[in-house]
Order: structure tokens, then C-alpha cells, then sequence
């Protein structure tokens, strides 16, 4: 997003933050809203409320069972406030990643909705601005009050909705609201959305890139809807049938709904033709690679096009496959490439002795190395060509005069020694993480990774004590977040790129997986599943899952089932959208969020100083989710201010 320059505040006096209440002295909010210029200070304070998806400590990327912190903070609960949530950290006194107030690591949604108010309720009084940059403005605004609230549902269920400002001596109903029903807060948010579209610009100018389109506004919608139609929001009488309002009527629809899939399914058909018809589709890479290396890997492997495909799909700055995205700060360590990112131990380079802007130890859990599939686009434990009993066996990879080794050329290291578990993946598998035997790419180079002591990626002698701290303790990285140009030392050479918040294939696998509600298996669900898998190197789901030599007895043409396909769907999201924030909100979509996030984290020793010593699996961190975490707590001060608040199901405070 283009930086903004946040260069006014507004001070302001209340004993609520629902509350817009002005001072009684000589300046006033409508000083601040003279000029076009002042203005766009104002919208520029909106923006600044969005969650920073982008950050090392605080993005929600790092909720669910994905990543894994350093092994020095391991019991820190506050190290990475997300991560503590999913150690069982969550608390009402203080709530970790907090948006009802602001704490936490996380921004003040009330807070910001409170500036969209001041905005649209003051941005008249603005002199010298043409009227369609008035409107534009507001849509833009209206768009994120609707986003504020939509988020604030997303994690505390029932909201308090804040449609304007409020003064201290309006009605006590007012100034101490109740939270609205479920059902209520989303027909809010829909509906604001809808109003502001019409007046957004189809496509946001370069310069003002990470500003609201109607392709975000319409993409956004279409999550929105999903959400709404998931078995958390839509039938929920199993957690939430007797979390009930002071009317005695239940906050969730505790009766499914149908319609609401047929609804999400106009929503999100709406957002890929619109974004189609505005040159937004599934990115691919046609540029020239960063390194002389690569240029003649791609001579020599042509499956290194889809490698760089992959590798550069999260890393090209605004390509066109992303809709939204949240840029970092160069000049700072928040952000997710800096926990990422390799620190070398190549003496040629000037800069090898800095840590300066390469963490070097945020790393994966071991689940995400059996997440992805095997080379035939199935999961581990269907295909028949992979070994189950032999996934930890050591093994040697071809060489360079062996036939094979030329489809795994700049993919996989020739003639070295590491474990069976990966060989024959399939390449997003490669391009996103950093394995033992694989490469990384960084420094403009192609880095033969092995992630032991002393090689690039592990524990570093030659960078002092951090670098003794500082390293993948699972032995795992993640490289899917590292530009091949970035390197260390130097601010100016690290490569900044947007976060994607949504892109096009989140869009069709949306599509795939409410056609598979609404309807089951059907050509038009594969069809979307396919575009995903093709650009991936992978077969199509109904070649893969209908090939009985690959294909287990028991799951031969799983694609045909509606709930097999389902989980077909949401295993092709986690894969997908690995790392990007989609797997913790999906599986709580569906009521699994204890099940699957009460698993420990796992991971090789990454203090091994050889491949035997190396690979042997161990826990790393505890996880604790439990059902209460499914909704975050009202902070404990908001319930002792405003009585009218009901407290959310398992907190402290809590009453039926």
C-alpha cells in the first residue's frame, strides 16, 4: 500500500469508545476537514486501523498450526500474541490480539470505526475537492467501517454496531449498547458494502495501490458471504444454541440456512467476473529469473517455470493475481519476510557477518511437510507410489548422469543425503518451504539448502550469540515469503511486497467449495479445483483421485462423494494458502478448530550437526485450544463499563 502519512489527531474525550465526543475548546473536528489535503490525512488515519497481517509478531497468519516461533521464546506467551492464543494464552483481563479494544498487538476496531464515522460525518466541510474524489473517499470509507465490523465479528460473534457518532447525552441505550444478533451484524455489513460499491473506482490508480476498488469491495463481499453460509454461522445450535440475548432469542442462527450458499455463490461469481473483466486472473511467471543459475535451470528442467511460478506468486510486488495486500516497512524488522529469510554464510558477499534484515528463525511445523501432496497431486496417505513406512528413511538424491535427475534439476540437490519425506512432492511443496536437500532462493543466488549447523539457514557460529538463537528450531523454513533478491545488512536491498489479504485463487476455490454445498460433485466444482492444480503442476482432481494405481482402495473416486470432495477442497485451500491466514478461519468454519489446533507442534532437531542426528522428530511448543477460543472474550474493563454487554460463552463473566 502506498505509505501514508497519518498527520493529524483528533482528541477526543469519552468513557466509552463507542463514544465521538469533541472537547469543548477552540479546535474543533471540522478544522480538521478545511481542506482537500486535510481530508486526505483523515482517510489516511482510516486506513491505518487495518490489521496488520504483515507483521512478524502480530499478523493473524500466525494463528493455527502452521508456523512456529523461536525455540528461545517458546513459553512466551507474548513473544507473538496470535501464537500465545493458540498455546492457550488467551485471557479476559488482557486479550491477546484484542480488536474490541485494542490489545494485545492488535488495532482498535472501535477506534476505527469511530474515525469512519468522524469521516463521512465531516468530509462535506472539505473546500477545494472535486466531488468525484468526495465520493470515492466515502465509498472507500464506508467499505472499511463495513470491514471493521465484519472483523470484529469474525472473532467475538455478536458485535456492538456503531453506526454513528454518539454523543454523552444521547439515550443510555446509546451510550451503553448490547451487542446485536449474529444474523444482524452480517445484513449491517452487507448491506454497507453494497452501498459503497457503486461509487468506488473498478481499479485503483498505481500510485494509490492498496486503496478500496470494487474488485476488493467485491472479493471481500464474496469471504463475507461464505463466512455467513459456513456451519459456524449457519445452523450452529451445537456451541451456541443457548448463548442467548436478553430477549431469550439466541445471538447465532441455530437453523441452517441454504440459502445462504446460493447467496455466497452469487457473491463470489460476481467478484470473479468482475475481477476477470478488470485484468486480475491466477498469476504466472514470464519475466527472466534472478540469476544466471536459474537461466540455465529453466533451459535445462522445464518444470523450473512452474517452480518460479510458484516461488514468485506471493512475492511479486502487486502481480496480477492479487486483489488486496498489506505492505511492511522497509526500514523495520516487522515483517514477515525479515523472520523468514536466510542469513548466509557466504564470505563473498560484504554484507554475510549482518543480521540486520534477515531473522533467520521463523520457522514451519512439521505438519506442513505432510500437508502437501505427492507429485501425483494426492495426499500422502492415499498415494499408493508413496511409502508411508519409509517417509523417515535417509535417502540419496539422484545425480546429475542419472536420467530422473533432470526433472528435478534446481529443484532438488544432486547426490545428497536427506529423508525419504522429500521426494516426489509436488512443487509448491519446494517453492514454499526450505528443506534439507532442497534450494533456497535469496541474495540473487540459488542457495543448495541443508539447514544444519553452519550451512545458510541453520544455527550461525559466524554471527555471534543471535546467531546461536536465531535459527529454524524444526529444521523447517519458509521461503515462500522471501523476494530471491532480497539479502541482509542493507534496508534499500530488501525487497517490499504486499501481504496478500485475497487473491484470485482464494476466489475459485471459494466458488468450488459452495457449488460442492449447494449442489455435491459436479465437472463445474472441478473446474475451478483445476485451475489451482494446473498452475501447480499437479494432475486434475478427478484424473488424480480416479487413477487406481495411485489411489488407495479406500479412497478411489473420493471427488465423487460431497464430503469427501469437501475435504478434497479445503486440503487444496491449506495447500494453497499455506502461511497466508486461511487454514486457522477454515477449519473453525467448519467446527474443527479443537480438533485439529489441540496438536502439539513438531519438528526435526535443528541443532543436528548430520542428516542422522538431524532428522528425529520431537515436539517443539504445546498448543491448547479449546472451545471457548472459538470467540474471543469481551475485555474484562468493557464489561465492568457497560453492563448491557453479555460475555461470550466459557469467559470469566459468562451467564446463560
Amino acid at each position: 500500500m502506498k505509505k501514508l502519512i497519518f498527520a493529524f489527531m483528533i482528541t477526543l474525550s469519552a468513557c466509552s469508545d463507542y463514544l465521538n465526543i469533541v472537547p469543548d475548546n477552540t479546535v474543533t473536528l471540522e478544522d480538521y476537514f478545511a481542506t482537500r489535503e486535510m481530508a486526505y490525512n483523515a482517510l489516511s488515519k482510516v486506513y491505518s486501523y487495518l490489521p496488520p497481517v504483515h507483521s512478524i509478531w502480530n499478523s493473524t497468519f500466525l494463528l493455527g498450526d502452521e508456523w512456529v516461533s523461536r525455540e528461545e521464546d517458546k513459553n512466551n506467551l507474548w513473544f507473538q500474541p496470535p501464537v500465545g492464543i493458540m498455546m492457550g494464552g488467551q485471557n479476559n483481563s488482557n486479550p491477546m490480539y484484542g480488536l474490541w479494544t485494542g490489545s494485545g498487538g492488535a488495532p482498535h476496531l472501535y477506534k476505527a470505526i469511530r474515525a469512519c464515522n468522524t469521516f463521512l460525518e465531516k468530509i462535506h466541510l472539505a473546500k477545494n475537492m472535486p466531488e468525484k474524489d468526495r465520493k470515492d473517499w466515502i465509498a472507500q470509507v464506508k467499505f472499511l467501517k463495513a470491514y471493521y465490523h465484519y472483523q470484529l465479528l469474525e472473532y467475538y460473534g455478536p458485535v456492538v454496531i456503531v453506526d454513528r457518532s454518539v454523543n454523552v447525552d444521547e439515550a443510555d441505550d446509546l451510550i451503553l449498547p448490547k451487542r446485536e444478533k449474529v444474523e444482524t451484524c452480517f445484513n449491517y455489513v452487507i448491506n454497507l458494502i453494497d452501498e459503497a460499491i457503486p461509487d468506488l473506482q473498478d481499479r485503483i490508480a498505481d500510485m494509490y495501490l492498496g486503496m478500496i476498488d470494487k474488485r476488493i469491495a467485491l472479493a471481500i463481499k464474496a469471504r463475507i458471504m461464505l463466512l455467513r453460509a459456513s456451519p459456524f454461522f449457519n445452523g450452529n445450535r451445537e456451541y451456541y444454541g443457548d448463548f442467548l440475548d436478553y430477549d431469550g432469542q439466541p445471538f447465532f442462527p441455530i437453523d441452517e440456512n441454504p440459502q445462504k450458499w446460493q447467496d455466497a455463490l452469487d457473491a463470489v461469481n460476481n467478484a470473479i467476473s468482475f475481477c476477470e473483466n478488470n485484468q486480475t486472473e491466477l498469476y504466472h511467471f514470464d519475466d527472466k529469473p534472478f540469476s544466471r543459475e536459474d537461466e540455465e535451470l529453466l533451459k535445462l528442467n522445464p518444470n523450473m517455470q512452474t517452480y518460479y511460478s510458484l516461488k514468485m506468486l506471493p512475492t511479486e510486488p502487486w502481480n496480477r493475481e492479487l486483489i488486496w495486500g498489506r505492505t511492511g516497512d522497509r526500514f523495520g524488522s516487522d515483517f514477515i519476510q525479515y523472520a523468514s529469510a536466510i542469513r548466509t554464510t557466504n564470505e563473498n558477499d560484504p554484507d554475510w557477518q549482518s543480521t540486520g534484515c534477515v531473522g533467520n528463525w521463523l520457522s514451519a511445523n512439521y505438519n506442513m511437510l505432510e500437508r502437501y501432496y505427492t507429485m501425483n497431486g494426492l495426499p500422502l496417505d492415499v498415494d499408493l507410489t508413496f511409502s508411508q513406512s519409509d517417509k523417515y528413511e535417509l535417502y540419496t538424491t539422484p545425480d546429475t548422469s542419472e536420467t530422473i535427475y533432470k526433472q528435478w534439476a534446481g529443484i532438488l540437490q544432486p547426490n545428497v543425503k536427506t529423508v525419504s519425506l522429500y521426494l516426489g512432492r509436488e512443487l509448491r511443496f519446494y517453492a514454499n518451504l526450505g528443506i534439507s536437500g532442497g534450494y533456497w532462493r535469496q541474495y540473487q543466488r540459488v542457495i543448495p539448502s541443508m539447514m544444519l549447523p553452519g550451512t545458510d539457514g541453520g544455527i550461525s557460529f559466524a554471527h555471534g550469540g543471535s546467531g546461536q538463537i536465531d535459527f529454524f528450531w524444526t529444521g523447517i523454513g519458509v521461503q515462500k515469503f522471501v523476494h530471491p533478491e532480497s539479502t541482509n545488512a542493507m534496508p534499500y536491498r530488501m525487497i517490499v511486497f504486499p501481504i496478500p489479504i485475497i487473491r484470485m485463487a482464494d476466489l475459485y476455490l471459494m466458488k468450488a467449495e459452495i457449488i460442492n454445498e449447494i449442489d455435491g460433485p459436479s465437472q463445474a466444482v472441478y473446474d475451478e479445483i483445476n485451475k489451482i492444480r494446473r498452475r501447480a503442476g499437479i494432475p486434475d482432481v478427478e484424473t488424480s483421485w480416479s487413477n487406481p494405481n495411485w489411489v488407495s482402495s479406500n479412497y478411489i473416486n473420493s471427488h465423487k462423494d460431497k464430503s469427501r470432495l469437501r475435504e478434497i477442497i479445503l486440503r487444496e485451500r491449506s495447500i494453497e494458502l499455506a502461511f497466508e491466514g486461511a487454514r486457522f478461519f477454515d477449519m473453525r468454519r467448519y467446527k474443527r478448530a479443537v480438533q485439529e489446533f489441540n496438536q502439539p507442534t513438531m519438528g526435526w532437531n535443528g541443532k543436528g550437526t548430520s542428516t542422522g542426528t538431524f532428522f528425529i522428530l520431537s515436539i517443539k511448543q504445546k498448543r491448547s485450544f479449546q472451545m471457548r477460543d472459538n470467540l474471543w472474550p469481551i475485555p474484562l474493563n468493557e464489561m465492568n463499563i457497560n453492563s448491557n454487554l453479555k460475555q461470550n460463552p466459557g469467559w470469566p463473566g459468562y451467564e446463560k
